[in-house]
């Protein structure tokens, strides 16, 4: 039998063989998310892991829930965050709420309608969708013509759709809803933290959301918020909800008092979005919701500078997300890799039949401030004036004269 060497066993790679340290490089994140996020939100991250079920972060969760029903303008005791990002909180209300069979009558003037319905018809229920023109929002009118007097267990519509950069008026929808016998289902992904969210003022039975746009945390989890009716739903379904993973039966078993394991927390990343709560509430909802308002004002009076324009009117525009229709003659992408590779911004393009045609710029939480809508504005007349356009005015003395105003 030979004897082994020195050399003999598992064979490694060389440190030379192994990527450099991650240093990825700096970004003044100006799309529609994930957004800019304060230093506390990040240094929260790396504080020491505790177990899920150290009595500590126990008491960190508990004080979570208590700041997303602030922000969520709501008592419903089942309000949590979902280990996910905003879609796993989309996934979350439908596999709970919906069973094979249902009816749901779903608002879709976007892509993220256009996934709820998706969602939906995969939990088995037969969706109608209320289809409107993408940039506009969705009335109670399409809504009942729609139903055409039918009766619907679920009807569902986006709050602040992404896509489009469109504000829906909630208390409308809700009136259908009630008329159909339905409960009411609100995507509150780029609202929450950038504009008012009130469930309980509004009749909201479940609303998701997610935590990189306004809330400027990264992105990973989902807040998520549930009535008591649609509590009473849950417990009262027919089939098991098709999900495990997110079958809130179980996992309200952990958020609650019992504390049953059900999966590990992403335990730094609920860190993460206990400092971005804090910091929310810290501030003040109301200031907080005047100040997207004020910049998002600014910022679109620039725009007028450049010659852009936004894509909604103003009566139905969201505030931390502007969607601009890009000039005839001028590359969307070009324009976009300008941005990034001149300025370091990073700018959304168009999704569906905007795409190409279509910039969504986002000024959401922590970066919602007047050094982001000059650097944006600038930034903007620099792509333009690559591609050869004149310009008719000065954006920044534009913004200026709005913020003075």
């Amino acid at each position: 039998m030979a004897t082994p060497t020195a050399t003999s066993g598992p064979v490694t790679s060389p440190a030379a063989a192994l990527p450099a340290a991650l240093e990825p490089p700096q970004r003044v994140l100006m799309g529609p998310g994930p957004s800019v996020m304060d230093p506390a939100v990040l240094a929260a991250l790396a504080k020491p892991t505790l177990g899920h079920l150290d009595p500590a972060f126990l008491r960190i969760m508990d004080e979570l829930r208590a700041m997303l029903r602030a922000v969520f303008g709501t008592t419903n005791h089942l309000t949590l965050a979902m280990s996910g990002t905003g879609s796993a909180g989309m996934e979350t209300c439908f596999v709970n709420l919906v069973e094979p069979g249902d009816r749901a009558l779903i608002g879709v003037n976007g892509v993220f309608g256009t996934r709820m319905a998706e969602v939906a018809r995969r939990c088995g229920a037969t969706v109608t969708e209320v289809k409107g023109e993408w940039g506009r929002a969705l009335t109670a009118d399409q809504f009942r013509a729609a139903a055409d007097g039918g009766r619907y267990d679920l009807v569902a519509v986006v709050h602040a759709e992404t896509s489009t950069g469109v504000l829906q008026d909630v208390p409308p929808i809700k009136a259908v809803a009630d008329e159909l016998g339905a409960l009411f289902l609100l995507d509150c992904v780029t609202s929450l933290g950038g504009h008012p969210v009130t469930l309980d003022a509004w009749g909201v039975d479940a609303a998701y959301s997610g935590t990189q746009k306004c809330l400027s945390c990264p992105p990973g989890l989902a807040p998520a918020s549930f009535s008591p009716r649609a509590v009473e739903r849950i417990q009262r379904r027919k089939t098991k909800v098709a999900s495990w993973y997110l079958d809130l039966s179980l996992i309200q078993g952990y958020w609650g008092e019992e504390r049953s394991y059900h999966h590990t927390a992403p335990i730094n990343m609920l860190y993460a979005l206990h400092e971005a709560l804090r910091l929310t509430l810290q501030e003040g909802l109301d200031k907080r919701y005047a100040r997207h308002a004020l910049h998002a004002r600014a910022f679109v009076t620039g725009l007028a500078a450049l010659g852009l324009a936004p894509r909604v009117p103003l009566a139905e525009r969201l505030n931390p997300l502007t969607s601009i229709a890009v000039p005839e003659g001028v590359d969307d992408a070009a324009a976009r890799r300008y941005l990034l590779e001149a300025y370091g911004v990073e700018i959304g393009g168009g999704l569906g039949p905007m795409k190409g045609n279509t910039w969504r710029v986002g000024l959401m939480g922590a970066g919602s401030t007047r050094r982001n809508v000059e650097l944006g504005l600038a930034a903007l007349a620099g792509a333009l004036r690559a591609q050869g356009r004149s310009l008719p005015g000065d954006p920044l003395a534009a913004a200026a004269a709005a913020y003075s105003a």
